[in-house]
């Protein structure tokens, strides 16, 4: 059998059709045998085609299983093969053996007792492929080098192909601007429009709930918020004030932040209406909208609007299908718009480093990004399937919305005890416990009321008459936890899950 000549030999026993998919089962039996020390720090193992032959399973079950442990920091792919990760350390429990030991948990990075699974923490632990270094190699060659305001025109270009691939957008080159990410884009944005409109405060419509940092930006600057609730279609601008209409509105439309929502063409359409006829602009937060597992993503907003004379500007980023320290984004505006906007990018000065411009645009030339991003689909489509699946004996009164994209599931509470005090409680008790998650609760915006639906009061609770429905079903505040999967292994959600479970059950 073909095999490294210095690989070592992996005695598995993969069982079909036991209770552990195949993957599985061989992901956590190289576990056993690292932390066992049967494998040892820099140790190569078998290329997944000879192990794939040798256990009569496809090399794709072997790849999957090798990512997961990649992932773990567990395994590292080097120029030679998978090698068990150098320097690698493990903790001892006391009272164990070495063949009673522990696995993921016994790593001293992240610490036992910290199970960190808020929302919007990618894994980027897959991401220094040879191309990734190669591209930063070349970049750092040349440091000499000055971009214009607007950005790298290798850079611009590059991203317009992407575009058109992954988000279904066909724009000119020059029409892109190289942003310092989603939040650079938005103040750029707003300072642009302000100046065009005399320089008076704008009125910013925001999605009720929706991601708090990008709301914050407007107040941060003096204008005004207008929270608009969202119903299972995302924003509906139907909702929107109909006397002195916003100046400026901010949408997620292919994945609505952290509820989930997509917006249907038909209101999509709708909404680039609205915004012509109140002479508006649509500001689209692109939200890791590639991470869908349903299906294809969907088409950005900007892709059914006019170039030249549209009213969507769009906001990107790499931050959640690369990585948050990358620091690099884009927008898309209109012909009307992106003069001013490369105008006072040009005075403010450009955020992101040639260096960095120079790596990305590499990245994307020899198609890292797009390999990157749908190797991570993948990894996070199975965390999001593996977590659902021990989230499926949560009490009867925690609604989960699985989602069908990005990096986060929500759990409602949907009992007459849902109060905000109830919520902290719940998130301090599993905090107690190393887990840390987020309270839905606060992801709203202005003062709205209880949950309008039929409710379910846990046995042995009393009904807490003090909480009403609202008048309004739109204004609502939903109570629960947002709880991310997106940089936490298979192994430590299970950790993580149990003490939801635990914790939830407590309030039953």
């Amino acid at each position: 059998m073909p095999r490294y000549s210095n690989a070592a030999n992996l005695p598995l026993n993969i069982v079909p059709h036991a209770g552990a998919s195949l993957p599985a089962q061989i992901a956590e039996q190289v576990r056993d045998l690292i932390v066992a020390g049967t494998l040892a720090p820099g140790d190569p193992l078998p290329s997944t085609r000879a192990l794939a032959t040798e256990l009569g399973v496809s090399r794709g079950t072997v790849v999957a299983a090798f990512e997961q442990l990649s992932a773990e920091g567990y395994l590292a792919p080097t120029k030679g093969g998978t090698r068990v990760t150098e320097n690698l350390k493990l903790q001892k429990m006391p009272g164990r053996t070495s063949g009673q030991a522990q696995r993921a948990d016994r790593m001293e990075h992240p610490r036992p007792e910290a199970i960190n699974m808020q929302p919007g923490h990618p894994d980027t632990s897959l991401l220094t492929s040879a191309v990734w270094r190669a591209a930063w190699r070349t970049a750092a060659a040349s440091p000499g080098t000055q971009h214009p305001p607007q950005g790298s025109a290798r850079l611009q270009e590059q991203l317009a192909e992407h575009l058109r691939i992954m988000r279904h957008v066909v724009r000119e080159p020059q029409q892109v601007l190289i942003t310092a990410g989603a939040r650079d884009g938005f103040r750029l944005v707003l300072t642009a429009l302000r100046q065009q409109r005399r320089n008076r405060p704008l009125r910013v419509a925001v999605e009720n709930p929706g991601y708090p940092s990008l709301h914050r930006i407007p107040a941060t600057f003096g204008h005004e918020i207008l929270p608009i609730a969202v119903d299972d279609n995302g924003l509906n601008p139907a909702r929107l004030p109909q006397r002195q209409a916003p100046d400026v509105v901010l949408v997620a439309p292919s994945h609505q932040y952290p509820l989930g929502a997509s917006m249907p063409v038909a209101r999509r359409l709708e909404l680039i209406e609205w915004a012509r006829a109140n002479d508006a602009y649509i500001v689209e937060d692109d939200y890791d909208s590639e991470l869908r597992y349903t299906g294809e993503p969907l088409p950005a907003l900007a892709a059914l609007d006019d170039a030249a004379t549209g009213r969507v500007i769009t906001l990107g980023s790499f931050t959640k299908t690369l990585t948050p320290g990358l620091g690099l984004g884009y927008l898309l505006a209109p012909d009307a718009t992106r003069e001013a906007l490369v105008d006072l990018r040009r005075d403010l000065g450009t955020p992101v480093s040639s260096i960095v411009q120079d790596a990305m645009a590499d990245f994307l030339a020899d198609g890292g990004a797009r390999r990157h991003i749908a190797r991570m689909r993948r990894v996070y489509g199975r965390r999001r399937e593996a977590l659902l699946h021990m989230l499926e004996h949560v009490p009867q009164w925690v609604q989960v919305l699985p989602m069908d994209g990005g990096l986060h599931l929500v759990l409602r509470f949907t009992c007459e005890q849902s109060t905000p005090q109830v919520e902290a409680q719940i998130v301090e008790r599993l905090a107690q416990r190393g887990v840390a998650v987020a309270r839905l609760g606060e992801y709203w915006s202005g003062p709205v009321s209880a949950p309008e639906r039929p409710v379910h009061t846990p046995p042995g609770r009393e009904r807490n008459r003090a909480q009403q429905n609202p008048t309004d079903p739109h204004e609502r505040r939903d109570i629960g936890l947002i709880v991310g999967f997106g940089g936490v292994s298979e192994h430590v959600l299970a950790r993580g899950a149990e003490a939801l479970t635990s914790v939830l059950g407590d309030y039953s």
